[in-house]
């Protein structure tokens, strides 16, 4: 095989990897694991100084059944909660005795936050960072002041799916490290 024929084979061999990377990145985001926004980093921490995480994300297999679906963080009462990232404010209120505060971003997304006293209504245009509402003490097995619920939900095709909130933050980049010519002969497919 020519020289320039390889060269092209490994090419393809490396395009075909990097898919299969983004692909693999895309199926941990969909069980709840991974990161799922993308590099201009959309989203950000709904508390400043970033927050401890006093008990992650412990999504159910089913909708029905018990988990924690979102991240518990650790603040302060009275402490603003900034919107995670750009969106619309589609429920402001009470729910089983709880302020409650949800921001439908586009993609099917929708973060949601308590117990937050909401600062801005119903159909409300937030941006990264806007200051959304104050953080209350009070919530259930909290280990410090007051603990922030974040937790987010993707929209799809009516079917909710709870995901781990975390995977909105930039937390370390996916990279793809380089391979040397004997690993890529290896898994390359044979001459057909």
């Amino acid at each position: 095989m020519s020289g320039r024929r390889r060269n092209r084979r490994h090419v393809n061999y490396l395009r075909g990897a990097s898919v299969f990377a983004a692909g693999l990145a895309a199926a941990t985001v969909q069980a709840g694991h991974g990161a799922i926004a993308d590099s201009s980093g959309e989203f950000g921490w709904p508390l400043s100084p970033r927050p401890q995480v006093e008990k992650r994300f412990d999504g159910p297999a089913q909708d029905w059944l018990p988990g924690h679906r979102g991240v518990d963080l650790a603040g302060a009462p009275g402490q603003d909660v900034l919107a995670a990232g750009a969106g619309i404010v589609v429920f402001a209120g009470d729910v089983a005795g709880r302020p409650v505060l949800s921001v439908d971003h586009p993609g099917g997304l929708r973060t949601t936050y308590e117990p937050v006293r909401a600062r801005i209504g119903v159909g409300g245009r937030v941006a990264r960072g806007t200051p959304i509402g104050e953080l209350e003490a009070g919530h259930d097995g909290c280990p410090v002041q007051a603990c922030l619920h974040w937790g987010l939900r993707r929209q799809s095709g009516g079917r909710r799916e709870y995901l781990n909130p975390l995977g909105l933050l930039r937390l370390s980049p996916l990279r793809l490290e380089p391979v040397d010519a004997r690993t890529v002969r290896q898994a390359a497919p044979p001459d057909r």
